[in-house]
């Protein structure tokens, strides 16, 4: 972790999930419906603002700050036992406001990717609440550049598993 706390950002689009996704990165952008009204929104939000989203998509992780906060240090990694992927990456921002609650994280060195990529949780005016995820990012070095459409599918995959969580927390599980 003392390594990634003053690390840089491997990007230089800080911020950029945020509006318009810079060109010369793959873009992925996701929305899944949760539910309706205000119960929906807050058990989304404290899953995706405590990491608990992250956590229970099977990801073993370790973060500077127990709640998200912007320049919080968050160092993951997915795989089995003493084998996985080392994925290092810092909140950029943080959105707070009474209908919408979310945050994105960029990535640090020896991330397998470089770019960003954004959770957001919010209720329409329909009081129909959503999750968005957002991303922009290309392969870090030559192994995930390699891996080509399988580096995609493990992205997709991890989309899919927060997607997953959110959905069980709000009370709604696809089949």
């Amino acid at each position: 972790m003392a390594r990634y706390r003053k690390a840089e950002l491997t990007y230089p689009e800080r911020g950029a999930t945020a509006g318009s996704l810079p060109a010369g990165y793959r873009h992925l952008r996701r929305r899944v419906l949760l539910g309706h009204g205000r119960p929906v929104l807050d058990a989304a939000a404290a899953a995706v603002m405590s990491w608990r989203m992250h956590r229970h998509a099977v990801l073993r992780l370790v973060a500077t700050t127990s709640e998200v906060d912007v320049g919080a240090t968050v160092v993951m990694c997915a795989g089995w036992g003493r084998v996985g992927v080392l994925a290092a990456c810092r909140v950029v921002w943080v959105l707070d406001e009474a209908d919408r609650h979310g945050f994105a994280y960029g990535t640090l060195p020896d991330h397998p990717e470089v770019g960003e990529e954004a959770f957001v949780v919010e209720r329409d005016a329909d009081d129909a609440v959503w999750l968005g995820i957002t991303a922009f990012s290309r392969p870090n070095g030559l192994l995930p550049l390699m891996a080509g459409p399988a580096g995609r599918r493990a992205q997709e995959m991890m989309t899919v598993r927060y997607a997953r969580v959110v959905q069980d927390t709000a009370g709604l599980s696809e089949g």
